[in-house]
């Protein structure tokens, strides 16, 4: 099976003082509940974090049944188009799933789409709701991504959507999307309340 990737180094500003990657979601680290849902569709994890995550991060996959590698950003807070290369550029497998880490409900069985959808091309992406492109919740090929997240940084792009345009990709819309997963896949949590929410439904 391929690597996941798990995208850590975001600041949170909408969280608090505390590292919303790391923190207890139910008793639990709320990236290492995203690393058990990619527990049993990847053979390996890639978290990539800011150098100040690395003990927390290390401890929250302390026994993680499958190998972690942590892929640091060598200049944090470019935002996650710079994490999603760097994360990809520590893979080991041809293609590799992205997520960020603050989307505990990702459906394992959508992922398993996503790479048999992604095979011959350089990625697949869910585009639902408005159009919405789901770029931390995708397949990518993993040289072919981290090649154009490197030129979409280097002509000074943000957005994640950018090196799509570099990009063989296809779409899964939601249509194919909800028969492998509710559009809960793609919740994130990004504030307290959101994340006192999401715990009463792991109790």
């Amino acid at each position: 099976m391929p690597d996941g990737v798990v995208l850590a180094g975001g600041r949170s500003t909408r969280f608090g003082e505390v590292d919303k990657a790391t923190a207890d979601l139910a008793g639990t680290p709320m990236i290492r509940r995203v690393g058990d849902r990619l527990e049993g569709v990847t053979d390996r994890l890639v978290v990539n974090c800011r150098d100040d995550q690395t003990a927390a991060v290390e401890e929250a996959f302390g026994d993680y049944p499958n190998p972690v590698e942590i892929a640091e950003d060598p200049d944090p807070d470019e935002g996650p188009m710079a994490g999603i290369r760097t994360g990809l550029r520590a893979t080991e497998s041809e293609y590799a799933f992205v997520a960020a880490c603050d989307m505990p409900f990702v459906e394992p069985a959508l992922v398993s789409r996503l790479f048999s959808r992604a095979r011959g091309h350089d990625a697949a992406v869910p585009r639902v709701g408005d159009g919405w492109f789901q770029t931390t919740h995708a397949v990518y090929r993993a040289d072919a991504m981290a090649d154009a997240c490197e030129r979409a940084l280097a002509a000074g792009e943000r957005k994640v959507i950018a090196p799509l345009e570099h990009l063989n990709y296809v779409v899964i819309d939601e249509t194919e999307v909800l028969e492998y997963a509710t559009l809960d896949t793609f919740e994130n949590l990004n504030t307290r309340e959101e994340f006192e929410r999401a715990a009463e439904r792991f109790r």
